[in-house]
C-alpha cells in the first residue's frame, strides 16, 4: 500500500516582537475604537478623574461642506460626551506648513457644524481640538502640553472656553519620574518606541493598562497588520513628497510634491479616498488633478 506523502507548505512567518506604534495614525484610531481607552485619555486631557467621563460617542469623523466651495474637514478621531462637549483628537507624526491655520480650521468647522441657520447660538457646546505631535512645534519652551483658549491679551483673562486647542510634543517630554501621572503617562505610552515601552507605563494606570491589551491584540491581528503597513507607508509616502516639495521652492514645490505624491499613489492603486486624506485635499480636487496628466 502507497503512503500518501504530505507536502510541506511554506507559510509566511510573522514577525516576532511586532508591536504596532500608537504615533502612526490607523493605530490610535483603533485604540480610540475602546470606550474604556477613551474614558482614560479624555480624562486626563481634561484632568478630571475618570469616573467624571460616563459616557463618550464616537461620532463621524468628515465634517461636511455648507457651500459647494467650501473645503471638506476629515478629522481623526471625533468624540462626544455626555454633556455635548465635541472633541477631536488628531496623531500627526509629520508637521507640515500652516499647521496652525489647518488646527484652527478644523476646530472651527466642528463648532459650526452643530447649528444649522435659524437656530439659537445657546444649543453651541464646547468644542476641543487636541493635537498630538510626534515634532516640536513650540522649539523655544520646554513644555510639552498646552491648553489654548480666548484669552484677554493684557489680563489673560479668558473670555471663553467654548473652543480650545491641546497640543502634545510627544518630542519634548521630560526625564521620567517616578511620580508621574494623567496626561504625561498618556503621553509616554503614544510615543512608546517597543513593547517595553507600553508595558511600563500600563503597570501605572488601568486605563492604560486596556490599551496595551488592545495593543498587542491588534498587532497579533495579521489582517491588521496588513492595514497598519499599509498606512505606514503612506506616512512615508508623504514624507518623501513633502521633502521634494521642500527642494523646489515654496507654494510651487509643496503643489508639485503633492501631484507627484497623488499620481504615485494612483499608480500603485490606491482609492481616491485614502489619496485625498493624505495629501489633505478634497476628493474633488484629487480627480482634477489625476485629470490634468
Amino acid at each position: 500500500m502507497n503512503r500518501i506523502r504530505k507536502r510541506k507548505v511554506n507559510t509566511p512567518e510573522k514577525p516576532h516582537n511586532f508591536i504596532m506604534l500608537p504615533t502612526v495614525d490607523f493605530c490610535f484610531k483603533e485604540l480610540m475604537q475602546n470606550s474604556k481607552v477613551r474614558q482614560g485619555i479624555i480624562s486626563a486631557i481634561l484632568n478630571v478623574p475618570p469616573d467624571r467621563i460616563q459616557y463618550t460617542k464616537l461620532m463621524p469623523t468628515i465634517l461636511q461642506k455648507e457651500h459647494q466651495d467650501d473645503k471638506f474637514g476629515i478629522l481623526d478621531v471625533r468624540v462626544m460626551l455626555k454633556d455635548g462637549t465635541q472633541i477631536d483628537l488628531e496623531m500627526q507624526v509629520a508637521l507640515f506648513n500652516f499647521w496652525a491655520n489647518r488646527s484652527i480650521f478644523y476646530l472651527s468647522k466642528m463648532y459650526t457644524s452643530q447649528i444649522k441657520s435659524g437656530e439659537s447660538y445657546d444649543k453651541l457646546k464646547k468644542c476641543i481640538h487636541v493635537s498630538i505631535l510626534s515634532d516640536t512645534y513650540f522649539p523655544d519652551d520646554e513644555r510639552c502640553y498646552r491648553r489654548i483658549a480666548f484669552c484677554d491679551t493684557e489680563t489673560g483673562k479668558v473670555y471663553s472656553d467654548l473652543m480650545e486647542m491641546h497640543i502634545l510634543e510627544l518630542s519634548k517630554l521630560p526625564p521620567e519620574d517616578m511620580d508621574e501621572n494623567g496626561i504625561i503617562l498618556w503621553m509616554r505610552f503614544l510615543g512608546g518606541k517597543c513593547e517595553e515601552d507600553f508595558k511600563k507605563m500600563a503597570q501605572k494606570d488601568v486605563y492604560i493598562g486596556e490599551a496595551y491589551e488592545l495593543l498587542k491584540n491588534l498587532s497579533a491581528d495579521e489582517k491588521k497588520r496588513l492595514e497598519y503597513e499599509y498606512r505606514e507607508k503612506c506616512i512615508r509616502d508623504h514624507s518623501a513628497a513633502m521633502q521634494s516639495a521642500a527642494q523646489h521652492g515654496f507654494e510651487e514645490g509643496v503643489q508639485k510634491g503633492k501631484s507627484e505624491l497623488i499620481l504615485n499613489m494612483n499608480t500603485a492603486g490606491y482609492p481616491i479616498s485614502e489619496i485625498s486624506k493624505i495629501a489633505n485635499l478634497a476628493e474633488e480636487e484629487v480627480q482634477e488633478i489625476l485629470q490634468k496628466k
